[in-house]
């Protein structure tokens, strides 16, 4: 089974976290939420969800894991100054494995510098950020080469099954 990072940290969407992460679980494949600090406990923005950083991500590689996912919520501000996570963002994209954000997640994408000529979504409010990185931004779920984007938190479960079938290939 494929091994998955989620970068996060504090304020993130509570959905966004547990959709993704519940249904690769399920599917069987191992999760590692990385961050600024390993061991940090992290509390999502609805307080319904707690999880700690396992990783740091000046600690791990990109090529131990097979695809990421960065929830929205503030999360991605957070860590989008965050020289590590950024440059783990970028490396991941930049191999080819696939990389999914949801929401506000893509903020992290433009931090990275990996969006332009790129098609997009996001919440509404990144789509300005997202045009101005380079990004052509259209309203729907998106799978752009290694790219899978997504809206909000209703878009989860098509998100979730973009990220699996993904997944499942790369297994083939």
């Amino acid at each position: 089974m494929a091994s998955v990072a989620i970068p996060l940290d504090d304020d993130f969407e509570d959905s966004e976290f547990i959709v993704p992460y519940d249904r690769l679980t399920e599917a069987g494949h191992r999760v590692t939420v990385i961050g600024t600090e390993s061991g940090k406990a992290l509390v999502g923005k609805r307080h319904q969800a707690t999880v700690t950083v396992e990783s740091a991500a000046g600690d791990v590689e990109p090529e131990d894991f097979d695809a990421v996912v960065i929830p929205g919520g503030y999360s991605p501000d957070h860590l989008r100054v965050d020289r590590d996570v950024v440059e783990f963002v970028r490396r991941a994209v930049e191999s080819g494995m696939p990389v999914a954000a949801v929401c506000h997640g893509p903020q992290l994408l433009i931090e990275a510098d990996v969006v332009a000529g790129r098609r997009m979504t996001s919440w509404p409010s990144v789509r300005t950020d997202l045009e101005n990185a380079g990004a052509k931004w259209v309203d729907q779920v998106v799978e752009d080469a290694n790219l899978i984007t997504s809206r909000r938190p209703e878009d989860l479960q098509s998100f979730s099954d973009a990220i699996l079938k993904r997944l499942e290939h790369a297994e083939r």
